[in-house]
């Protein structure tokens, strides 16, 4: 009896959601909660959606290196898993490979630690263990020495995207989000108001970026299955940041529609 009357009461919570968002949902429809591979289908929550337009859209990717998406990285041991499945070495790839092809602007935001960062007197908690396993480090920010084929360095099949001539490689971040990078001036420098965003760590700096980047004004869609996150005994941080990105970006999606929206969206 107490099942029953707890169920019913999340059922009159449901309901009244559904009604306040004007959402309705026929017996025949079928509910899909997002996954990495899987978009939302009547899953309870609006659908702002997200047109890509040219001129005013552009490719954002966070941390796409050594440190994260390489078995060699530091982190391999809790995000590998969510890296392999979700497949966002390959999904990165081909978002890199399709704005190339068709001339949509690529930002790229780094994390990059130099000597001096060391120093600081405070941090949070993923903060010292990224510290402690020296993940990020370089020897200076006006040296390169050291830095090739570290974990610092882009993963080798993003370099011919990455360092193409065109993309744009802003400052790095040093927590999680933009605030300390120049990020939003490139963007807003280059006409863009408009963000596909994917990248590494899920609940981390790929989060952070998309809630200081609507912050800032800017429309933000996020790539499921181009990002993955820590997964450890007792958290999973992909599934987290999951949650978020539905509840706050425009559009969640996986990489092959987004791939098919950004070809459409070039031929117009």
């Amino acid at each position: 009896m107490k099942n029953f009357t707890r169920n019913a009461s999340k059922l009159v919570i449901i309901g009244a959601i559904l009604i306040g968002t004007g959402f309705t949902l026929n017996a025949q429809d079928s509910v899909v909660v997002a996954t990495a591979k899987k978009p939302p289908v009547n899953d309870g929550l609006p659908m702002p959606g997200f047109t890509i337009t040219k001129g005013n859209t552009a490719l954002v990717i966070t941390d796409p290196q050594n440190d994260f998406l390489s078995p060699k990285g530091v982190t391999w041991g809790v995000v590998g898993e969510s890296v392999t499945k979700n497949g966002t070495v390959e999904n990165l790839d081909s978002l890199f490979k399709v704005v190339g092809e068709v001339g949509m602007p690529a930002f790229v935001s780094p994390h990059w630690y130099y000597p001096h960062d060391n120093k600081w007197q405070f941090e949070g908690t993923l903060e010292v263990l990224m510290h402690q396993l020296h993940m990020f480090e370089r020897e200076g920010q006006l040296s390169l020495d050291g830095f090739e084929g570290s974990g610092s360095d882009w993963l080798e099949q993003y370099k011919p995207y990455i360092n193409n001539g065109k993309t744009v490689v802003t400052s790095p971040h040093k927590v999680y989000g933009p605030e300390t990078n120049d990020l939003v001036l490139q963007l807003r420098k280059a006409g863009i108001d408009k963000v596909i965003l994917g990248g590494m760590s899920s609940n981390l700096c790929t989060e952070s970026h998309m809630r200081e980047l609507i912050e800032q004004g800017f429309e933000v869609m996020v790539v499921t299955d181009a990002t993955a996150g820590a997964i450890t005994e007792n958290y999973n941080g992909y599934q987290a940041s999951l949650t978020n990105f539905r509840f706050i970006a425009s559009k969640i999606d996986n990489t092959e529609n987004t791939v098919q929206a950004i070809k459409l969206a070039f031929q117009r």
